[in-house]
């Protein structure tokens, strides 16, 4: 069966969902989120970036990062800020705030999710909105991140019932009310795909003429190619057997390949063996040579040249820089 690429990556680089605030605010209100720095160890210790999103489930708000022109929001909308940049949401354009302090988000974290907040004034709300994070890994390998833009919008179909935004935000709106057992985990799963299904549309739209990961999993031969490094990146793939599978010479594949995601194809399974090899170097039962054979490495010995070539440090400095984050996936 083929790989999923998408998939298998957002599951290697460890994509984590958590929501902290169901949000009602009253004209007039600004709020403005703290540092990522505050944020990521409350969701996912010794993760490297963090992804803030906004649903508007009532109402209407504005979005806006420092120095940008302010993005306007309505009730069904979605915005995805992929690289947790500070940012400001209010009721009207220009306002500005005081960044969320550090005790408010110990206070969300401390007790039960979804932590409520009120914005604004008294009276009726002029706006709702479910407001969370996602964290992942960004190095050694992460070649989604390095292909989305800073801020994603997607609107929910009101012509499509089913359509997974409108079920994401009924689902989101039910549990944030309910506060049942196990709606953080819920929420936190839901999140997860909500900001799958905001890059499946991103890529939808994406122009023709782009290049970059997400344009290479778009082309029918290149995304096969990704496909199959993704599904056993333990093998000893050529180009060769790669064009041979995706019905290309091995040279226009190679071409194909760098034209679109800057690389070679060698180049890719290298730099994404690595990205594996740094999930399993996180569990500390994990030996350094069953991760270079797993990985698909004759030798502890040549793993070990490859990773310090592609990453900087040797596995070893590697495992004890990073925090230990729970069994290793397979790659079988």
């Amino acid at each position: 069966m083929a790989s999923d690429a998408l998939s298998d990556l957002l599951r290697t680089v460890r994509l984590t969902g958590a929501i902290y605030f169901d949000v009602a605010a009253t004209e007039p209100w600004a709020v403005e989120q703290p540092s990522p720095e505050l944020i990521l160890p409350k969701i996912l210790p010794g993760a490297e970036r963090l992804i803030s999103y906004h649903v508007v489930t009532e109402g209407r708000c504005f979005a806006a990062l420092r120095g940008e022109e302010p993005i306007a929001l309505e009730a069904g909308e979605v915005i995805v800020i992929t690289n947790g940049e500070s940012h400001v949401m209010s009721s009207s354009p220009g306002m500005r705030a005081t960044a969320v302090a550090h005790a408010a988000i110990e206070r969300a974290s401390a007790g039960p999710l979804p932590f409520f907040v009120k914005h604004g004034g008294d009276g009726a709300p002029s706006a709702r909105l479910v407001c969370g994070f996602l964290a992942c890994d960004v190095r050694p390998f992460n070649p989604l991140l390095e292909n989305l833009p800073v801020v994603m919008t997607a609107r929910a179909s009101p012509d499509r019932p089913d359509g997974w935004l409108t079920q994401f935000m009924r689902l989101a709106v039910a549990e944030s009310a309910d506060r049942r057992a196990g709606s953080e985990s819920v929420l936190a799963k839901l999140s997860e795909l909500m900001f799958i299904e905001v890059v499946r549309r991103h890529l939808d739209t994406m122009p023709p003429e782009r290049a970059g990961w997400l344009a290479g999993l778009r082309d029918p031969f290149v995304g096969k190619a990704l496909s199959l490094m993704h599904g056993r990146p333990a093998h000893d793939w050529t180009i060769g057997e790669l064009g041979t599978a995706v019905g290309l010479s091995r040279s226009v594949l190679a071409e194909r390949f760098t034209d679109l995601l800057g690389m070679p194809p060698m180049q890719y399974l290298a730099r994404w063996r690595m990205q594996i090899a740094a999930r399993f170097l996180s569990d500390a039962s994990a030996s350094i040579a069953s991760i270079a054979e797993e990985c698909g490495y004759e030798s502890e010995a040549a793993f070990s040249r490859a990773f310090k070539k592609l990453v900087g440090v040797p596995p070893s400095v590697w495992r004890r820089r990073a925090p230990s984050r729970g069994a290793a996936i397979s790659v079988q």
